[in-house]
């Protein structure tokens, strides 16, 4: 069995709460020990138990973030003395790109980070789909040390003495989301899809001759898009906030671009799982996901980019 060390910033707690969900099946295996500052009990000295920690570790994740890379204590201190320790072949360390960040300006880039090509979990549109490639990274690290042990645990007889900061890591419990909550989260994310559709729009553009396009933001709350194939509009929408009076809508869209809001063709709406806030589509879309996993703004911007983009494919 393996210890596998979490350097990460606190601001990202609840996405490293997440990853160690997916390291469950490595656990039950026998694969890997976890730990993170977390574990550290009350009175215990954190400096040293963090720095005792990541010396015993085998495997160190990284988990990059904008938050950790403007920490000095990841960054300076827990970062820099694993890049040593990978250096020295004393341990192995693993970046996993939790949201967009400049890490391959850092030390960072010379290591092969996951998900694979540095994907950002928060961009897939399922994040589930980004956990099990990371979770599946680590896997293959630890079997290829020889500290790894692939074996149903045997049940042990007999008085067992853990030690003091041996505990369950299954501690997260269901959140209430408030109504500023998820007002907060809906602006959020129509404001990535706003920027989502802009800036794809003009990579279309430069990618293919004969295409143009208008992006027009009629204010904060809506905008129109339109694609031109040689003069002629091919396909265009209307989004706009709903704020739920769209059928339920707290996101709509509309498959023309016209700036009335009495029609939608689709539309997403605010739900959670009660440990985070995400969108679901309605379903009346023909790119209409499988399933009813909640979808990151990344991935709700992608579902309705398919819807407008399928016209011209």
């Amino acid at each position: 069995m393996i210890d596998l060390f979490f350097s990460y910033s606190h601001h990202d707690e609840a996405m490293r709460n997440e990853l160690e969900v997916h390291l469950s099946m490595l656990k039950r295996n026998g694969l890997v020990r976890a730990w993170h500052d977390r574990r550290i009990t009350a009175g215990s000295d954190l400096d040293r138990e963090i720095s005792e920690h990541l010396e015993r570790a085998d495997v160190i994740l990284l988990l990059l973030s904008p938050h950790f890379l403007a920490s000095d204590y990841c960054y300076e201190t827990e970062a820099q003395r694993a890049l040593q320790r990978h250096d020295e072949r004393t341990a192995v360390v693993i970046p996993v790109i939790l949201q967009p960040c400049d890490w391959l300006e850092s030390p960072f880039r010379k290591l092969r980070a996951t998900p694979s090509d540095g994907k950002p979990i928060a961009k897939f549109p399922n994040v589930n789909d980004a956990f099990l490639e990371v979770a599946r990274d680590i896997r293959a690290a630890a079997v290829s040390l020889n500290k790894a042990e692939v074996a149903t645990p045997k049940t042990v007889a007999g008085a067992v003495n853990p030690d003091a900061g041996v505990r369950s890591s299954n501690l997260r419990l269901k959140k209430t989301f408030t109504d500023r909550d998820r007002d907060g989260f809906r602006d959020e994310a129509f404001s990535y899809i706003d920027k989502f559709f802009e800036n794809s729009l003009g990579e279309l553009r430069d990618r293919n001759p004969g295409i143009e396009f208008r992006f027009k933001r009629l204010s904060a709350a809506g905008f129109t898009a339109a694609v031109y194939q040689g003069g002629s509009k091919m396909t265009s929408c209307h989004v706009w906030l709903a704020e739920g009076m769209s059928f339920g809508m707290d996101i709509a869209y509309s498959a023309n671009d016209s700036i009335a809001t009495n029609s939608i063709n689709d539309g997403l709406r605010i739900d959670d799982d009660g440990f985070q806030l995400g969108l679901k589509a309605s379903g009346l879309g023909f790119a209409r996901p499988t399933g009813e996993s909640l979808m990151t703004p990344h991935g709700a911007a992608e579902y309705l980019w398919s819807s407008f983009i399928s016209r011209l494919q």
